[in-house]
């Protein structure tokens, strides 16, 4: 078993993060939600909650773009930060936000029907015209 510590945050530096376990290769979500709230696609990794610590959080505000799910962005700078689905036992996070070298990987793409019209995806990962996709956290 490889202990794995990772941490990150906001580009003000108010919230800082800590994982203290896995982290699942990177999901590139090219909905219409993520686009708006980050300008592009998303590219989120995720981590369990039991796994993640936030080290800085007074300026954490949560939006609630619909009943599924919850998006964690720094109300001093406006990062984009966190997406949290209702009932899962995982926080994303988004990629950027991390860190130094992560060595993580991208993995899958989903709500590819949504996709911006100004952009290709040509990578060769695996895609899905909806939310669905297969990329579990990697066993401890």
């Amino acid at each position: 078993m490889t202990h794995e510590t990772h941490a990150g945050g906001c580009l003000c530096g108010a919230i800082r993060f800590r994982i203290e376990g896995r982290l699942r290769p990177v999901v590139y979500c090219h909905c219409t939600q993520c686009r708006r709230n980050t300008g592009h696609f998303m590219a989120a990794t995720a981590a369990r909650h039991r796994d993640f610590r936030l080290t800085g959080e007074a300026q954490l505000r949560w939006y609630e773009a619909s009943d599924a799910a919850r998006r964690g962005f720094c109300g001093r700078c406006g990062s984009t930060l966190f997406w949290q689905a209702s009932g899962r036992d995982t926080i994303s996070i988004a990629a950027g936000t991390l860190d130094g070298a992560t060595g993580l990987a991208g993995a899958w793409h989903i709500h590819v029907g949504d996709k911006g019209d100004y952009y290709a995806i040509e990578d060769g990962l695996p895609q899905s015209a909806d939310g669905s996709f297969s990329v579990p956290l990697a066993a401890e």
